[in-house]
């Protein structure tokens, strides 16, 4: 009975990330546009002004291309990482993408970022020990920091964090199953007012939700992905495609 009814819950998690994915691809979702066109990084721009990009003593920002309609980061030289972020500043928004990583770089989706990379973060620490969609406050003094799973050695392989501001809503022995490694899998953020309210998900499921109470950050900043610096990381990449925005403040591009 425990073996047959786990089977089940791995089944429908399996099945509902494929209808999410199935029905987001057969409806254009109202107010979402396009910020990467799949062929260059024109609306983007690498910067080296954070801590990550020390290797170079702040010359570049890693090694970022737009190739088979990705953005592909990867350090340019070993140790350097930096980001790479959009011209536009977004207020209150909704980002969505997806990913397919190497498993072994540690990444970031950083919402109101800065030029030196101060954000808050959609973690993507794709690595042993590292999470999906945590909420990180990067350059922010590292709170906030919330998780509630964490990669073990393997990628097909995860532990739930005891008392997490929101429980992991996948059994881990269901992990592989709803993500799908060497594949492309959606992720999304929202970020709303300021203190913030940030919300998480990972193929269209929930995972995170944190409220911030007091205001540390500007109210607006760029969207960025991130190569994280240290250790010799040449070799491997991080892959992102389909990326889009869906403004919530009625702010108009600037």
């Amino acid at each position: 009975m425990k073996t047959s009814s786990l089977l089940f819950t791995v089944i429908s998690i399996g099945c509902m990330a494929a209808l999410v994915l199935s029905c987001a691809g057969q409806n254009a979702e109202s107010g979402f546009v396009s910020i990467f066109d799949g062929a260059s990084l024109k609306g983007w721009h690498v910067s080296a002004k954070t801590g990550h990009s020390k290797t170079s003593n702040n010359t570049s920002g890693g090694k970022w291309v737009a190739e088979n309609g990705a953005v592909i980061g990867t350090q340019d030289v070993p140790g350097n990482g930096g980001i790479v972020i959009t011209d536009e500043q977004f207020g209150d928004f909704e980002v969505a993408l997806e990913m397919s990583n190497d498993f072994g770089p540690d990444s970031g989706l950083f919402l109101r970022s800065t030029e030196d990379g101060k954000a808050y973060q959609a973690m993507i620490d794709y690595h042993s020990g590292g999470n999906l969609m945590g909420v990180y406050g990067e350059g922010l003094g590292g709170k906030p920091s919330v998780r509630n799973f964490s990669f073990l050695d393997q990628v097909t392989k995860v532990q739930p964090v005891k008392d997490a501001p929101v429980p992991f809503p996948v059994l881990p022995d269901a992990w592989p199953y709803f993500w799908r490694h060497g594949q492309w899998n959606e992720l999304r953020a929202r970020i709303v007012g300021n203190p913030p309210a940030i919300t998480t998900w990972i193929n269209g499921v929930k995972i995170m939700e944190w409220t911030e109470t007091e205001k540390r950050h500007p109210d607006r900043g760029g969207i960025a992905l991130q190569v994280h610096g240290g250790g010799d990381l040449t070799k491997q990449f991080v892959r992102y495609r389909n990326i889009r925005v869906k403004r919530l403040d009625g702010a108009k591009s600037e």
